[in-house]
């Protein structure tokens, strides 16, 4: 089979990995890691290059999109003619982690939880992920959601008022270590800076489950959405389902 994929580089050396190995044909392209800070204009991005690979002159059996929900970028993204595949990831410390699973179990106290990775040391000028995602009554939701509804300054101190349940996160620093990037050399810099900042270190073991999967048609329905042509995307926002294929009405 033949996929385009459209992701955020800070996944950029994992894809580059496993796209190398799949028996699948993959035609890469990556959007700079930051974008999703302004989710319309990382939804235009993705929509547009989406609609440039359906009208190819080459036939893909799949688009595959290496984004999380990601501040309500892809909702709304549309299949027009060719089927997308999306993890069922809030952003990209789930795919980091290999599964929803993993993210639960290690960020649902916090969600908001700071971390990094060898992505974000190579693309961040922070070197660290600021999540925009918080935990409410047993779902997620992400500022601009709240924004939309309350307006920026409520929403933002309804941001405060949550994250300060999570405080703890201040006082460290997560690291989420991909196995065969481990010669990188970036771990050694994270613990320098929590030493520098006096903040504990906290080494989670990435996994590049999630993302090889995608690259090689393996999309188990729990870890996978596959929207159908005329269908679009929509956030749902729990632990699990995370997002879903909506059909699209007419006019769209």
């Amino acid at each position: 089979m033949r996929f385009k994929l459209i992701a955020c580089d800070v996944f950029l050396r994992e894809i580059c990995f496993y796209a190398a190995r799949t028996p699948h044909i993959v035609d890469l392209e990556f959007t700079e890691l930051g974008s999703h800070s302004q989710s319309d204009n990382l939804r235009e991005i993705i929509q547009a290059k989406i609609d440039k690979a359906a009208q190819s002159e080459i036939s893909y059996d799949a688009v595959l999109l290496g984004y999380g929900l990601c501040g309500n970028a892809l909702v709304g993204i549309a299949a027009r003619n060719v089927r997308l595949v999306v993890p069922r990831a809030h952003d990209c410390c789930t795919i980091l982690l290999g599964s929803g699973k993993a993210f639960r179990r290690h960020f649902a106290d916090n969600p908001s939880q700071p971390f990094s990775s060898a992505g974000y040391m190579e693309r961040c000028a922070s070197h660290m992920r600021e999540d925009d995602v918080v935990s409410c009554d047993g779902k997620l939701f992400c500022f601009t959601e709240y924004a939309s509804i309350y307006g920026e300054d409520n929403a933002r101190y309804i941001f405060e008022q949550l994250r300060g349940r999570g405080r703890a996160h201040s006082r460290r620093i997560v690291f989420i270590e991909t196995p065969f990037l481990r010669t990188l050399g970036h771990r050694k810099a994270v613990e320098e800076k929590a030493r520098a900042e006096g903040k504990e270190l906290v080494v989670l073991k990435g996994s590049g489950r999630l993302l090889r999967n995608l690259v090689w048609g393996c999309w188990a329905k729990r870890d996978f959405c596959i929207v159908e042509p005329r269908h679009r995307i929509e956030g749902v926002y729990d632990w699990n389902e995370v997002l879903r294929g909506v059909e699209m009405h007419e006019g769209h």
